[in-house]
């Protein structure tokens, strides 16, 4: 018995310090990524790469939140200061979401209502590209660390990373649609395509982190 928990408590370590790594990766990537795709929809008056770009800040900032959470737990902090980080990154993680639903709904109606039409980039389709292949891997390898720590607040998380990476599949076909075609709108239409995902993901953190404060 002694022997099993043991071994459960040593398993349950590694997968901490896995995703440890695996938030500083996203914290890294995020930042470099949230450069590029805001400098490239800011360049190119294009909703989508914006908001793709403020999709990257949010998961950094959800990266980040999730490194202190599980950095605290990698050094042996005691259960109740784990609990008190968890149920904050779970409320700071629900938030993130839901302001991520408010922007996209907010800037994809102003701009199509306005008629701001999108100019091209290859850049911003360059930068979707590459989180298209990296975010699903990223995603992947948290929900598999993460199916040993058990926390709401990193699901929350790999759901924001399912989402980058959902979102760069979108910007990536309505950038490359409106570089080849000039039909601008698709942007928009493809931004908002991406609520269908994001508001359940959203209020799924948001219930989970009430849950946690009943």
């Amino acid at each position: 018995m002694l022997n099993s928990q043991m071994r459960e408590m040593d398993l349950r370590l590694k997968a901490v310090r896995r995703g440890v790594r695996l938030e500083w990766f996203t914290v890294a990537w995020m930042a470099a990524e949230a450069v590029l795709a805001i400098g490239a929809g800011v360049a190119a008056r294009s909703v989508l790469l914006t908001a793709f770009g403020a999709d990257s800040l949010i998961e950094l900032l959800s990266g980040a939140t999730l490194l202190w959470r599980l950095r605290v737990e990698s050094a042996g902090g005691d259960k109740t200061r784990i609990e008190s980080v968890e149920r904050r990154a779970e409320w700071i993680s629900a938030a993130l979401l839901l302001l991520l639903c408010a922007y996209v709904l907010v800037t994809s109606i102003a701009g199509f209502a306005l008629g701001v039409e999108p100019q091209r980039s290859w850049l911003g389709v360059a930068v979707s590209a590459t989180a298209v292949i990296v975010m699903p891997w990223l995603a992947a390898r948290k929900r598999a660390a993460n199916q040993t720590i058990q926390s709401s607040a990193l699901r929350a998380d790999i759901a924001e990373s399912i989402t980058c990476a959902y979102l760069a599949a979108v910007t990536l076909a309505g950038a490359a649609v409106n570089a080849i075609t000039g039909l601008w709108w698709i942007e928009y239409v493809a931004a908002l395509l991406l609520l269908r995902w994001l508001v359940p993901e959203a209020l799924e953190a948001l219930a989970a982190a009430r849950g946690r404060e009943d």
